[in-house]
């Protein structure tokens, strides 16, 4: 093919500083071009492609400046690699500045249809009808972070309002009625289903305790009543076979829990997962647990002596759950701490409070209860000023925690003997107050469904698969209650 007539006479030209007259083989492709790509412009799957497939042209191409630009004879790379022609203009634009490059305005139609997928990837309405227009980064980052749109916004645009969904829901919310009303048939099978487990379960521990002289047997968790049957009947094939052993347990309180050992206040931690031989090496054991709890609780009386007289204590309810271990190794640095600082306190002028140790905190607060929750690693100096001036406060605290309990207990005797219940418990997590709460409002009802029933009070609504009904302790009937 002849040349044109400007490009025969720009042949006789030098060529443009920087670049080769000529072109050859040697000189690497790019795309549907004959240009070095900048490394990591084209995929790597893409790039072996083309090298494995490159055949170069049967003699060298020539490249030639016209008015300044650079032309070049790309056909016969174009059917080779006219896979990759959308890169060709991407390849070029890195390589060379913009003024080498044809270009032209867009009229406002193209420049809308150009900045849609843009529009569609920032604009945060569009992020969950448009995933694959922006990348997965892009989702995580802004879906922690919910933009307040007017409401002219949603009324202009069509889109739904999240604030009326939400309102929407709180006019629907479950009442208490309305759920025992489609749940309780279900609970009632279940509980009658679950009878003779319940009976099981009984003997089984009324069995272990007598015969290992134990205090009580409890379970940490919320587990069914066939997987506690489970646990004795494991308890019990253990003693069968080393009762000497696990007579040591004598006036213990047993706990079916996560791990094995014992736990701060004494109980012996029986971990679900374990198999009889650390069963059986803990039981061998508490000989020596009783000697370390012997000496934690000198060293919470030496504790104690510093701090006016006030009671240090560990509530399971209120604390994790911490291992004679782990809790004798608090105590021993806060006592390190005190004799240290040699903090003073008038002798016995705080009895009767209550203080509890804590490893995750760093200034010490009062809790709503009466007792003290104190750092181990507080300064004393901070802990003393503290102590003495939130001293009466906690004092009343405790006060309205001893009328309140009551309260709740007297509640809970005439809430079950109100609603015939089988049972009225409350899991840990409920305070006195909002049981209290909780029993006031129901003896307020008539609940006939009740009747024979195990009840729970919680923080949800729920039928446990023995078919005890768990309701919060804040439920609501007719008027939502803010």
């Amino acid at each position: 093919m002849r040349a044109p007539a400007r490009l025969r006479r720009a042949l006789g030209r030098p060529p443009s500083p920087g670049l080769p007259a000529t072109l050859g083989p040697a000189f690497p492709t790019c795309g549907a071009g004959i240009f070095p790509a900048p490394s990591g412009l084209i995929p790597r799957h893409l790039g072996s492609a083309s090298s494995r497939f490159r055949k170069p042209p049967a003699e060298p191409l020539r490249a030639a400046a016209i008015n300044g630009c650079l032309e070049v004879d790309l056909h016969p790379y174009s059917e080779m690699f006219c896979h990759l022609r959308p890169l060709r203009r991407l390849c070029l634009e890195k390589m060379f500045p913009h003024s080498f490059l044809y270009s032209r305005a867009l009229s406002g139609a193209e420049a809308v249809n150009a900045l849609r997928p843009f529009y569609f990837a920032v604009h945060p309405d569009f992020f969950g009808q448009h995933p694959r227009e922006r990348p997965l980064k892009e989702v995580k980052r802004t879906s922690d972070r919910p933009i307040k749109w007017d409401k002219s916004y949603y009324s202009f645009t069509g889109f739904k309002d999240p604030d009326e969904d939400l309102e929407q829901v709180s006019r629907m919310e479950t009442t208490l009625t309305s759920w025992l009303d489609n749940n309780g048939k279900c609970a009632v099978k279940k509980l009658k289903n679950s009878l003779p487990l319940r009976k099981e379960l009984d003997r089984l521990k009324d069995e272990l305790s007598h015969q290992l002289q134990l205090s009580d047997i409890r379970w940490q968790r919320s587990w069914g009543i066939a997987h506690r049957c489970s646990q004795l009947h494991s308890l019990g094939r253990l003693a069968q076979q080393n009762s000497e052993t696990l007579r040591k347990a004598k006036g213990c309180t047993i706990i079916f829990t996560d791990r094995s050992g014992m736990s701060a206040v004494g109980h012996v931690m029986l971990g679900t997962m374990d198999v009889h031989h650390h069963w059986t090496k803990l039981f061998e054991r508490l000989p020596s647990y009783f000697d370390l709890q012997r000496r934690l609780m000198l060293l919470e009386d030496q504790i104690s002596y510093l701090l006016g007289g006030i009671q240090v204590v560990c509530i399971e309810e209120l604390q994790p759950v911490l291992t004679l271990e782990e809790y004798y190794s608090l105590l021993d640095v806060f006592y390190s701490r005190l004799v240290k600082t040699r903090v003073l306190f008038h002798p016995r002028s705080l009895r009767g409070l209550q203080m509890i140790l804590n490893s995750d905190r760093y200034a010490p607060s009062l809790h709503e209860l009466g007792h003290f929750n104190i750092p181990v690693l507080c300064d004393p100096a901070n802990l003393q000023w503290f102590i003495l001036t939130k001293a009466q406060q906690a004092r009343e605290n405790m006060k309205r925690k001893e009328e309140l309990k009551s309260i709740e207990q007297e509640l809970i005797e005439a809430s079950a003997k109100r609603f015939s219940l089988e049972k009225l418990y409350k899991e840990p997590s409920i305070s006195s107050a909002q049981m209290v709460d909780c029993c006031t409002r129901l003896l307020e009802q008539s609940l006939p469904s009740l009747r024979g029933m195990h009840l729970c009070v919680s923080h949800f609504y729920s039928v446990l698969q023995d078919g005890d009904l768990c309701i919060p302790w804040n439920w609501k009937n007719g008027e939502a209650i803010k």
